[in-house]
């Protein structure tokens, strides 16, 4: 068990760059880390025969208001698309959900890179639209139904706006693109159960955006969460095991849109016996404790496909300092923890 953080020395691409050579394999000059500013270009995982069954490509959003907590995921792991959308009522703590899985893709459309073009989920219990206005979106629509589900929201990326992109390299044919967009504004409606609610002002959203070639068995951790403090918007993004000896880490910090990249892996503290108690993670420039208020857990079981997902929801307190030694304290940033392990 990790105890201490560890510093990474990790390379910013500042060019545009193709994420795989002409044979599928991993371009070198692509592993680094982007503040959504170069283009990481990822059309090539998921073309041709090489590495198929390997290859993942996703979208995943949570959207979060005072009220819902909402969830979508447009994904295709090549030999099965496996769409979901979910919404928890924090009033009641009451949980909404439609899932599916379907062989090879099927119903299912994804870009080649982030917001390249539009995704969709097209099933029997499960319709997603995600639609975008061309690179380096500003404007990003969130459409969903499902049984006693529907929404419809629209996320807003400013134009100096960033994100944290990562290249993570397993190998020449195993790695993964990531963009962890976090602190997004939305506004919207959801309709639960028959019941319309309108966003109200302090609703935010966050994005998970995959795309690459991953090792059958991988276990992962992920923690992102954001709000207002005070005057200033805040995001906070961290992971923790799948990136262990790749030279990569996906944490990062966000003030007002302008991204401090954390090259550190931080300490996770966390009881797996009792996933409602706090989530502690920490560095030498960052510590943060997540207060859960909801667990979702999920557990898959299709022979080849298997997975374990524990999430819990809640409210993050801590402070944090930027790339100007500035120090940030905040209570009230709404978020997530996850502890997942697949074999897919």
């Amino acid at each position: 068990m990790q105890t201490s953080p560890r510093p990474v020395i990790e390379r910013e691409l500042t060019a545009n760059v193709m994420l795989t050579d002409s044979r599928g394999r991993l371009n070198p000059d692509a592993v680094g880390f982007t503040r959504g500013k170069t283009v990481v270009n990822t059309d090539g995982v998921g073309q041709g025969l090489f590495g198929k069954g390997r290859n993942k490509r996703w979208e995943y959003w949570a959207v979060m208001t005072p009220r819902h907590i909402i969830a979508l995921v447009v994904s295709d792991i090549d030999y099965a698309s496996v769409p979901s959308l979910w919404v928890l009522d924090r009033e009641t703590n009451r949980t909404y959900a439609s899932d599916a899985i379907a062989p090879f893709g099927a119903g299912t459309t994804l870009p080649g890179s982030l917001d390249h073009g539009h995704a969709r989920v097209n099933l029997k219990n499960v319709k997603i639209s995600i639609d975008v206005d061309g690179p380096r979106a500003q404007q990003i629509r969130l459409r969903a139904i499902g049984p006693e589900i529907r929404l419809d929201a629209w996320v807003t990326r400013h134009v100096d706006h960033e994100y944290l992109g990562l290249v993570v390299p397993w190998s020449d044919r195993l790695f993964q693109y990531t963009v962890k967009d976090v602190a997004l504004p939305v506004t919207g409606t959801v309709w639960v159960a028959g019941e319309r609610f309108d966003f109200s002002e302090d609703s935010w959203a966050i994005l998970d955006h995959g795309r690459g070639r991953w090792p059958y068995d991988i276990m992962w951790n992920w923690g992102a969460g954001c709000g207002r403090s005070g005057e200033n918007v805040l995001g906070i993004q961290f992971g923790d095991k799948w990136t262990d000896g790749t030279g990569t880490v996906e944490n990062s910090v966000l003030v007002n849109g302008k991204l401090t990249k954390i090259s550190e892996e931080l300490v996770w503290e966390y009881d797996t016996s009792n996933w409602m108690s706090p989530w502690r993670v920490w560095g030498s420039t960052i510590d943060v404790t997540l207060r859960p208020f909801h667990i979702k857990s999920s557990r898959t079981d299709l022979k080849v496909l298997t997975g374990r997902t524990d999430q819990a929801f809640g409210i993050w307190s801590g402070w944090f300092k930027d790339d100007d030694g500035v120090t940030y304290d905040f209570d009230n940033l709404i978020g997530f923890a996850e502890e997942v392990h697949n074999r897919w």
